[in-house]
């Protein structure tokens, strides 16, 4: 099977396909899933912006704002240097509503 033909499930150190598996756990309810995959997504991919701005939305959303904020101050450091005023702009509104 080529590359281009795998599946998310198959590919899990792609980071679109890391990412994507995290959604689909979040879409299952399954939140100990969807952090671990968000982890490893950004471990491996630090300037990976969308994973920081989902993880955060993830934590604040379960009541973990403080852990939340840690993930928006570093998603907004990677969204510099990847030169993503949008994104940034959306995470440091969050931020500014959790704190």
């Amino acid at each position: 099977m080529t590359e281009q033909n795998k599946t998310r499930r198959q590919k899990p150190n792609d980071a679109f396909s890391r990412y994507g598996v995290a959604l689909e756990c979040l879409r299952e309810g399954d939140i100990p899933g969807a952090e671990t995959h968000f982890k490893t997504l950004l471990e491996a991919n630090p300037d990976y912006v969308p994973g920081y701005q989902m993880y955060a939305q993830t934590l604040a959303q379960h009541n973990r704002a403080e852990e939340a904020k840690v993930l928006l101050s570093r998603g907004i450091a990677a969204a510099n240097r990847q030169g993503n005023q949008h994104a940034r702009s959306e995470m440091e509104g969050l931020l500014t509503q959790l704190e």
